[in-house]
């Protein structure tokens, strides 16, 4: 019988320990989850192994399915993935995280650890990306969080996108005047820009979905494995 295709969980990669050790935790906790399957970490940007050294490194013939670790479908998923995956017969690039109504209940519960009130203004941040289907994908993971929190949640983005994040949180505070504005850090794990929309004018900034110090929150789990049997 064949084995079946390696999960590849390819993170952007980044300069932050902490950010690092949360996404390795995460790559751990999948693997943990799916004895079965071969589970393997690498990295789009910063770190290493990049994509076609962990792809190389497999069996020949072995396949694979490429599982984004990213919010959100840009220029990573459809070019830079899919021209790793181009290259190596049998691999194949699932889909982003998100949207995925998981994830939205894991912002909603870390909202609720930051201290979200019912009079609060939401914004969620987002990293940003040049791609427009990213920013649509964003979108859409601001209108369930709304439908699921009762309110309205504005999007602001930390590079690349328009709103800024910081002019979003200051259209909040001029709509809802006298109320506090709480960011929902849409990121995957702590780090640059983790730090970012902590720093962007909110008073309250709830952690990343990979939050530092916590067991990984099964949602994720289930979202990376769920992406791999769908691809596959």
């Amino acid at each position: 019988m064949l084995a079946p295709p390696a999960l590849l969980a390819i993170s952007h990669g980044t300069s932050s320990e902490s950010g690092a050790a949360a996404v390795a935790a995460l790559v751990d906790a999948v693997a943990e989850a799916a004895p079965e399957l071969r589970v393997r970490g690498g990295f789009v940007d910063v770190q290493q192994p990049d994509v076609p050294t962990v792809l190389g490194a497999l069996p020949e013939g072995s396949g694979a399915v490429i599982v984004p670790l990213l919010l959100s479908a840009g220029f990573h998923v459809h070019v830079d993935l899919a021209e790793d995956a181009a290259a190596v017969d049998g691999a194949v690039v699932a889909r982003a995280l998100g949207p995925d109504d998981r994830l939205v209940a894991l912002l909603a519960r870390r909202l609720d650890e930051a201290g979200l009130d019912a009079s609060d203004a939401v914004v969620l941040a987002a990293a940003g990306s040049t791609d427009a289907r990213a920013v649509a994908d964003c979108a859409e993971t601001a209108l369930r969080l709304g439908a699921l929190l009762g309110r309205e949640v504005a999007v602001g983005y930390i590079s690349a996108a328009r709103p800024r994040l910081s002019d979003a949180i200051a259209a909040a505070r001029a709509t809802h005047p006298g109320r506090r504005v709480v960011v929902a850090s849409y990121l995957l794990a702590p780090g640059y820009f983790a730090d970012l929309a902590a720093d962007a004018g909110a008073d309250i900034a709830s952690a990343p979905l990979l939050a530092a110090g916590t067991p990984v929150a099964p949602e994720l789990v289930a979202v990376v494995r769920d992406r791999y049997t769908a691809a596959r």
